[in-house]
């Protein structure tokens, strides 16, 4: 208001200087007088929008900078936050931090999926390999049982302890099973000696110091005088009949002959 009263002020001088000639004022037409008040105006209105937008900008300038320095002393300091996402070496794909596999029986900082670390451990166990190395082909770290016993299957990690188990015994007093379908193995304790013994994990008899399936009704070294061929199950329980039945065996083509008359010469009809 102070601003437009002085633009008044300066207008009416500026009129009256003009009408003013030798101190002596002449009058004005009401047209002539309409014509310098609308002049006034529009000087009014032109001086008014001038200085609007400076004090706006100024204002809003103030109000910017106030609100920028109030928002930057009441923001809170955070620190940085750990990615959501990881990358996997072996599969080559990113995963979330839940799916990712972290070593706790080693130090090497290594950093693969659960998935891929699932795999590499079943292939391991699968060629008894007792100490499971870090995939990492320049890392001695080591993968133990109980940092990945969430993952892997539950047949696997038995495997596994077993491995584990059996590599603390002397070669030399381990034996397996002899049937094949079971191979378990056994441990000789060194007290007495033992022919006949039971697996405990399939229940059949086998003899302990010929390591084969139990031969029933003959001793060791009657067994052992066989050939290779000829000790399997069936070929022991043959020669067993042909004990009882005192048959003879034809030295030119193997075949079981039986007496029922005449004398011991066997003449091979082949």
């Amino acid at each position: 208001m102070q601003d437009m009263a002085d633009l008044y002020l300066t207008v009416d001088d500026l009129y009256f200087s003009a009408l003013h000639d030798n101190e002596e004022i002449f009058p004005i037409s009401d047209e002539k007088y309409a014509e310098e008040l609308q002049l006034q105006e529009a000087l009014i209105s032109s001086s008014v929008s001038l200085s609007s937008p400076n004090q706006n900008a100024s204002t809003v300038s103030c109000s910017s900078s106030s609100a920028a320095s109030a928002s930057s002393s009441t923001q809170p300091l955070t620190s940085p936050s750990k990615s959501l996402y990881s990358f996997c070496g072996i599969c080559m794909d990113t995963k979330t931090a839940s799916e990712m596999f972290e070593n706790t029986s080693s130090v090497c900082g290594h950093v693969y999926c659960s998935d891929c670390i699932r795999g590499h451990v079943a292939a391991k166990i699968k060629e008894n390999v007792t100490a499971v190395k870090c995939p990492d082909l320049n890392c001695a770290g080591v993968i133990g049982p109980e940092a990945c016993r969430s993952i892997v299957p539950k047949e696997v990690l038995e495997r596994w302890e077993n491995i584990l188990c059996e590599s603390v015994i002397m070669e030399s007093d381990k034996f397996y099973c002899p049937f094949k379908d079971c191979s378990a193995m056994l441990v000789d304790d060194g007290g007495v000696t033992v022919t006949q013994s039971e697996c405990p994990n399939c229940n059949r008899l086998f003899c302990a110091q010929c390591k084969v399936p139990w031969h029933c009704g003959m001793g060791c070294i009657e067994y052992q005088s066989f050939k290779k061929g000829e000790r399997s199950p069936d070929d022991i329980l043959l020669l067993d009949l042909a004990k009882n039945k005192k048959w003879m065996k034809c030295s030119k083509c193997n075949y079981f002959v039986e007496k029922t008359e005449g004398c011991q010469h066997i003449s091979c009809r082949y």
